[in-house]
């Protein structure tokens, strides 16, 4: 018995993320490796789940940000040739475990370049090394006048420590008001590049560009692309979708699908008079005699408090509004205009119900939050499933 049911359901569709590789195919084209990140377990959509369908459909590189997050994505693959790269934080303690397995490491400063060469030169495997340089973003990355030095640790490692990758972080490129800086960012990464390779190391990937980036700046498209979150379905911004969009001739129908819907029931029904309060405190007064369908998700699943009395929801195909102040454990929600609503009714939380949907873009409309946040918030321990 694999217990209780959950109080809601995630789907992962295989045919959406098809779909949203071959559009990034099409994008970067053919010989451009594309990197899967699924950093904040797979941007919500479940690791276990996410990683072994992307393989599936041909993924073999992917990117997170710790090195537990590493771990956890190695239990899942399925492709020998597979690989993981942590873009991020790894405590020296662990560097040699990543290293045994296989595991690319970020080298953005010296102690971490020196860290991964002593741990190399002990236990005997090659350290897969990506290069991060500093062009702008100014959060993680080598500064270009510790270059030389960094380059002198490698050659001097000998075998031991490969320069597998050479790249660089983008300071928004999901906004066109970061034009002019990721312009300069761009411009210095190849003059850094042209630098390593002058003192004798030539990388085997070079890689700046994210979705944003990709779709955005076709020059930031060289060897290797970090892609996340349009593998989900999802445009970076309103601004790269219109940018995109306007470019390919405006297309009509989005070229993405969205791989998640989440979902849940009517747990319980409430007829509401007209002029009562509804939930906690006063935040919502019914205007109207109601039907309230109290539905069991909340802000302990990852359906967010700003929300309340704001989010929409689909019941038998209709959009239908949150009222009352999101609760740790379930959400209240306005069916009156639903006919025949009943306990036990599907609620879509995030997807389509008929020809109905509801995008987690919507919600960051409503709620002043981006794609990513709402996705990595969903509850680990929610339930979720491959369907077609």
């Amino acid at each position: 018995m694999s217990g209780p049911r959950a109080t809601s359901l995630i789907e992962v569709s295989r045919s959406a993320l098809n779909r949203n590789l071959h559009y990034v195919r099409r994008q970067v084209g053919p010989k451009v490796r594309i990197t899967s990140v699924v950093k904040g377990n797979a941007y919500g959509h479940g690791v276990e789940q996410f990683v072994p369908l992307a393989e599936e459909l041909g993924v073999r590189h992917f990117a997170v940000f710790e090195a537990r997050e590493a771990w956890q994505v190695l239990a899942c693959l399925r492709q020998t040739e597979s690989r993981v790269m942590v873009m991020g934080m790894i405590a020296d303690a662990d560097i040699p475990w990543a290293i045994a397995h296989d595991v690319e490491l970020y080298a953005f400063d010296l102690g971490r370049l020196e860290a991964i060469a002593a741990a190399a030169g002990s236990g005997g495997a090659q350290a897969k090394v990506h290069l991060e340089l500093e062009t702008g973003l100014n959060r993680t990355g080598l500064p270009p006048d510790q270059l030389e030095s960094a380059v002198e640790i490698i050659r001097r490692s000998g075998e031991r420590v490969v320069l597998e990758g050479l790249c660089t972080h983008l300071a928004g490129a999901e906004s066109i008001a970061n034009y002019l800086r990721i312009q300069h960012q761009i411009k210095r990464f190849h003059e850094l590049h042209q630098r390593t390779v002058a003192l004798g190391i030539t990388p085997r990937w070079r890689h700046v560009a994210c979705s944003a980036a990709a779709l955005a700046y076709p020059e930031t498209v060289l060897d290797m692309v970090r892609i996340g979150i349009v593998l989900y379905g999802y445009w970076p911004s309103q601004e790269i979708r219109i940018h995109t969009l306007g470019r390919t001739g405006g297309l009509t129908e989005n070229p993405l699908r969205r791989v998640i819907r989440w979902s849940s029931r009517v747990m319980s029904l409430k007829h509401v008079p007209m002029g009562e309060f509804v939930g906690y405190g006063t935040t919502f007064l019914a205007a109207r005699d109601s039907t309230v369908a109290v539905v069991p998700v909340g802000y302990a699943h990852g359906y967010a408090r700003s929300l309340s009395n704001q989010g929409r929801v689909l019941v038998r195909g209709r959009r239908v509004g949150v009222i009352g102040m999101v609760n740790m454990n379930h959400v209240l929600v306005d069916v009156t205009s639903v006919p025949g609503a009943t306990v036990g009714d599907e609620v879509v939380l995030i997807g389509s119900q008929g020809h109905s949907a509801i995008a987690v873009s919507s919600f960051s409309e409503l709620s002043s939050q981006l794609n990513y946040e709402l996705l990595t918030r969903l509850q680990r321990d929610i339930p979720r499933q491959i369907v077609d």
